[in-house]
């Protein structure tokens, strides 16, 4: 379950020295076995600690030496999207319970329920304000009620934080609160105004937490122009709104602004926005990925550009009766199926025979096959190709380091891509059952 909430107001959290500990339970018991707790940097994830799940249960030993600040608790894989997290002050024990259900909860920590209660308030308030231009009310009294609630609100936690950590994020995050009514116009050009006008972008505590990251996020993704954008029109607010980010960043370290850049540009690019992340990395991200040498974000970034929804892919040689060929001049199909897999790898032998056994009997599918093993040598490759005719064999040697595997980020096998007639990558499934399926549904079979 994943906790980040991308709107235009909720974020997260950091904090100071004495052994504590975290423990709480997790529900349903049986799917829990094991947590790691990584401490949040201004530029990367830092291991800190692990400890068993047991019956449900787990308590974490913060040692003396633990840096106080946000910690991720992930508790199971994928890594990326299974994760909480949490304000570690180095004051306090924590208790909390998570569910599949209802995600985390604070049972006790004074710096996380605070936190929890003041971002759950201030959302609900502000979310009635913007029922209240919805709804296309002009009633000034009640625009000044709700105002004024909304500001006492912000003044109450102010003051209840006073001495913790969350209070870096408190007043951070304080609304553009107008004196007097103003049309919805006005109200959402302002409040675009003032978005960044509370936030320090080089305070330390701010930095080593989501916190930044997931308000750069929100801003480049919902300080958009109000009625229907065209897509032209939304990549050019949203690639104004990046340059407004960069400005705010200057004289930011520039190890914590690579590591913003590269989450937003996850962001962008997991959204299917990436004309703006391509926009993203080579104005800001690429130049700042080789000044930090971040050669593994450079990499990552230029690999996952190249095997993305829509794009065209690297191309793929091999020698057929002493021919060159290539996947870019093969015709004859309504679709195109990539399969790295090795001769050497048990889920290959297990799902492609099946694969193939299913296409010999549905030879009416308009598709044409190019595996590609990869390979530390032709031994083995060549008895277990053998048995998949049909396919146009390719051999890759060097297995994972292989020029395939690393041009197309192939980090398990068998792994599939599916291309449409122009050759451009449409599916990319997860096992073969998903390549039947999608061949099914597109073919109309």
């Amino acid at each position: 379950m994943r906790l980040k909430v991308l709107n235009f107001f909720l974020f997260f959290a950091i904090a100071a020295s004495a052994q504590h500990t975290i423990s709480g339970t997790f529900s349903p018991a049986e799917d829990y076995t094991w947590l790691i707790a990584y401490r949040i940097t201004s530029h990367s994830l830092a291991y800190t600690a692990d400890t068993k799940v047991s019956d449900g249960k787990f308590n974490l030993e913060m040692k003396q030496n633990f840096p106080t600040g946000t910690y991720r608790l992930v508790y199971a894989v994928p890594q990326e999207e299974c994760y909480f997290d949490i304000i570690y002050d180095g004051k306090e024990d924590i208790e909390l319970s998570f569910s599949n259900e209802k995600g985390v909860s604070f049972i006790k920590s004074k710096e996380n329920r605070l936190f929890e209660d003041y971002f759950k308030e201030i959302n609900d308030l502000e979310n009635g304000l913007t029922d209240f231009y919805s709804d296309g009310n002009t009633d000034k009294v009640e625009f000044s009620k709700l105002v004024g609630q909304i500001s006492a609100a912000q003044s109450k936690y102010e003051i209840q934080s006073k001495g913790l950590l969350c209070h870096n994020f408190v007043i951070a995050n304080r609304p553009y609160l107008p004196k007097n009514y103003e049309p919805v116009q006005r109200y959402v050009d302002r409040r675009k105004q003032h978005y960044f006008k509370e936030i320090d972008f080089n305070n330390p505590v701010l930095q080593k937490s989501p916190y930044l990251t997931d308000k750069v996020v929100n801003y480049v993704f919902t300080a958009l122009p109000l009625g229907e954008l065209s897509q032209k029109e939304l990549e050019t607010a949203m690639m104004a709104n990046i340059r407004e980010v960069d400005s705010q960043l200057k004289g930011s370290d520039a190890a914590f602004k690579t590591y913003l850049y590269y989450n937003l540009w996850q962001q962008l690019s997991t959204a299917g926005q990436n004309r703006i992340a391509d926009f993203l990395y080579k104005n800001y991200l690429k130049q700042l990925a080789t000044q930090t040498k971040r050669d593994d974000i450079r990499t990552k970034i230029e690999q996952e550009s190249r095997v993305r929804m829509g794009s065209i892919p690297p191309e793929i040689n091999w020698k057929e009766g002493g021919e060159l060929k290539k996947l870019s001049t093969v015709t004859g199909a309504n679709n195109y199926l990539l399969i790295f897999w090795s001769s050497t790898c048990s889920h290959c032998l297990h799902e492609l025979p099946l694969l193939h056994k299913y296409l010999e009997s549905h030879t009416d599918l308009s598709l044409k096959v190019i595996a590609v093993g990869l390979e530390d040598d032709e031994v083995s490759w060549k008895k277990e190709s053998a048995k998949l005719d049909g396919f146009i064999h390719v051999i890759s040697l060097g297995k994972w380091q292989s020029n395939y595997a690393r041009e197309y980020g192939i980090d398990h096998t068998p792994t599939f891509f599916i291309l449409d007639k122009e050759k451009n990558l449409v599916a990319e499934p997860e096992d073969y059952k998903g390549v039947i399926s999608y061949l099914e549904k597109v073919q109309g079979k």
